[in-house]
C-alpha cells in the first residue's frame, strides 16, 4: 500500500487547518493510500541525518517552506513543490511571474525596499506612484492570507500613513478594480484543469473573502475565466492552485492572486466537490509515471 504524509502547521490551532488536512486524508484513503496527518513540528529537520521512514509522497498544506525543501531534499515528492509554495506566498514575486507570462491582472507596482529606520518620503517616489495608479488604490503586503494585510487606500493621508507604517516590509501598490468591489471568483485548478469554482460576495467589505464575512455561491465559468485561471496556475508552475479572479471592465477576468496552499472546505460546502479527490488522483498519476 502506498503511503503519504499530509503536513500542516501544528501551531495554528483553528479548526480550519486540521479540517483541511482531514479532507485530504479522506480523499487519499478513498483511493487506497495510507495517509498520515503530520504537524510540521513533528518532523525534526536534522539536516545532517536522513529520515528513518519516508512516505511515497507528501501533500504539503503549509507555508513552512524550509520544511518542504528539507523533505524534497530527502528525495520525497512534495506537492506543491517548495518553490511553488514560496512564490505563491510572496505576492510581489508572484506578480512579477504573472506579468512575465502576460497573465491579465490589475496594474501593479512593487514597492522598493526601505529599511525600518529610513525613509524615502521626500524623494518624489510616492508622488510618481500616485500619478501612475490613481486613488483609490490597493496596498497589499507581500505575505498574508485570507484577505488580511490588504488595504484599500482612498486618500493621500491614508496613503502616506500606510507607506510609513510599512517601512521594512515587502508590499505592492495595485490598481483598485472598482467593478469587482466585494466580489470575486475562487477557481481551484489541479494539473492544469479547473475542478471547482465558486462566486464570493460581500456587502460590507471591498474584499470578498469568506473569512472576512463574505458569502459564496455556485457559478458557471466562462471559457475566458477558465483560460485565465489555468494560465495563472501554469505561470507559477502550480500543480494545485486556488486562483482568485476579479471582474474587470466588461466582466473580463483579472487575476487577483494565486494561492499555492488553497483551503478547500468552503468550496466543498458550496459545490459538493472535494478538491482533494482530484489532487490525490493527480499525484498518483505523477508518482506512477516517475516510477516507470
Amino acid at each position: 500500500m502506498q503511503t503519504c504524509w499530509i503536513v500542516y502547521n501544528g501551531s495554528l490551532t483553528h479548526d480550519k487547518f486540521i479540517d483541511q488536512a482531514l479532507l485530504l486524508q479522506e480523499a487519499a484513503e478513498k483511493q487506497g493510500i495510507q495517509a498520515t496527518l503530520v504537524k510540521n513540528y513533528e518532523l525534526l529537520m536534522n539536516v545532517q541525518q536522513s529520515l528513518h521512514a519516508k512516505p511515497d509522497f507528501v501533500v504539503f498544506l503549509d507555508k513552512d517552506i524550509l520544511l518542504a525543501q528539507y523533505l524534497k531534499n530527502e528525495g520525497i515528492p512534495v506537492f506543491n513543490d517548495p518553490g511553488v509554495i514560496e512564490i505563491c506566498d510572496n505576492k510581489a514575486r508572484q506578480y512579477m511571474a504573472l506579468a512575465k507570462a502576460q497573465v491579465p491582472m490589475p496594474l501593479t507596482i512593487i514597492a522598493p525596499k526601505v529599511y525600518p529606520d529610513c525613509s524615502i518620503q521626500h524623494t518624489g517616489y510616492y508622488e510618481q506612484v500616485l500619478q501612475t495608479i490613481p486613488l483609490p488604490m490597493i496596498i497589499k503586503e507581500a505575505h498574508g492570507s485570507f484577505g488580511m494585510k490588504v488595504y484599500l487606500i482612498e486618500t493621500r493621508e491614508q496613503f502616506f500613513e500606510k507607506v510609513d507604517e510599512l517601512r521594512g516590509i515587502e508590499y505592492v501598490f495595485q490598481e483598485f478594480i472598482a467593478s469587482s468591489r466585494g466580489r470575486d471568483i475562487r477557481v481551484n485548478v489541479v494539473g492544469g484543469q479547473v475542478v471547482a469554482c465558486m462566486h464570493r460576495h460581500s456587502d460590507t467589505d471591498f474584499r470578498a473573502n469568506i473569512t472576512n464575512g463574505g458569502t459564496a455561491s455556485q457559478i458557471i465559468l466562462t471559457e475566458r475565466q477558465k483560460e485565465v485561471a489555468i494560465q495563472a496556475a501554469q505561470a507559477l508552475n502550480a500543480e494545485f492552485a486556488g486562483v482568485d479572479l476579479l471582474f474587470g471592465e466588461n466582466e473580463e477576468p483579472l487575476v487577483c492572486e494565486v494561492n499555492g496552499v488553497a483551503h478547500i472546505r468552503n468550496i466543498y460546502n458550496v459545490t459538493g466537490i472535494n478538491v482533494g479527490d482530484a489532487m490525490i488522483s493527480y499525484i498518483l498519476s505523477k508518482v506512477r509515471i516517475a516510477a516507470i
